[in-house]
């Protein structure tokens, strides 16, 4: 692998998170398993294989790569990757892309899909995509992503291998889905992104943001311009049902000892445990 773009990685419950992030100068995140990233600030070349994007929000730190992401793709001679929007930037991006296209020379393909809250998205046939609101300076979107399964319903435990066949040829339905939130991507944030959509604080994995620490940072202009502060994260730790938080965005004003120190420091045990901070 070309370490041409900083990355980070942690293993969790058989799943692997890959990137960076940090406030104002780049942020991408992946998941190599469920063959999805999140965001495109910047392009590591190994993040050339994934071949599903999820894109938060517009702003530069989190999507200034997407065209190096698609042309390094056709340039390996990869199929054109599918790169989810949210809807409102859809054709501006189309439009960037088409610009790209005759500035590099070479053709900027991809499957570019307008998303929306609300909506849902099929990954596989083990895996679904949700969307959900962000509350953020300019419109922005969460995903997380759902392992579905098929139970046989309670009524036919029980019964012969057999019979369940015959009644599924029959046409009866024996089984019920099961889903489980395995990994929810907030993008940038205010707390309201978090509070509205529950399933964030259910999956398995949140990778979400902390761009703030110091206590005498007012969390009102914070929430103003869509982001979230160390103490939002204490107010809702009975909240957090995660395996895992990992955390990011972090301002460029501090240093990584300061967070470190402020973080372990005002943290409830409860939550410290599962906080992985992203530095």
């Amino acid at each position: 692998m070309l370490e041409n773009a900083p990355i980070l990685s942690y293993k969790h419950a058989g799943l692997t998170v890959e990137g960076y992030s940090r406030a104002a100068v780049q942020t991408y995140w992946r998941v190599p398993e469920l063959k999805v990233c999140f965001d495109l600030g910047a392009h590591p070349w190994d993040f050339m294989s994934t071949p599903n994007c999820f894109i938060s929000h517009t702003h530069l730190d989190h999507v200034a790569a997407l065209p190096a992401y698609v042309a390094r793709r056709r340039m390996m001679k990869m199929e054109p990757p599918t790169v989810y929007i949210p809807e409102y930037a859809l054709d501006d991006v189309r439009r960037l892309l088409l610009i790209m296209q005759r500035l590099d020379r070479g053709r900027q393909t991809c499957n570019l899909v307008g998303v929306t809250a609300g909506q849902e998205i099929e990954l596989s046939r083990e895996h679904v995509v949700t969307v959900f609101e962000a509350t953020h300076t300019i419109p922005a979107v969460g995903y997380v992503v759902w392992e579905r399964r098929n139970k046989l319903k309670e009524e036919y435990h029980g019964l012969p291998g057999d019979k369940i066949r015959d009644l599924r040829l029959s046409g009866v339905a024996v089984t019920h889905e099961i889903r489980t939130p395995i990994v929810a991507y907030t993008g940038d944030t205010s707390p309201a992104g978090l509070d509205n959509y529950p399933p964030a604080f259910e999956a398995k994995i949140l990778i979400t943001e902390m761009s703030f620490v110091r206590a005498k940072h007012r969390r009102e202009k914070i929430h103003k311009f869509g982001h979230m502060h160390l103490d939002d994260f204490i107010e809702r730790a009975d909240r957090f049902k995660n395996e895992l938080i990992i955390c990011g965005h972090f301002s460029t004003r501090y240093g990584t000892e300061e967070i470190r120190r402020v973080v372990e420091r005002k943290l409830p045990e409860n939550l410290r445990s599962r906080v992985k901070l992203w530095l």
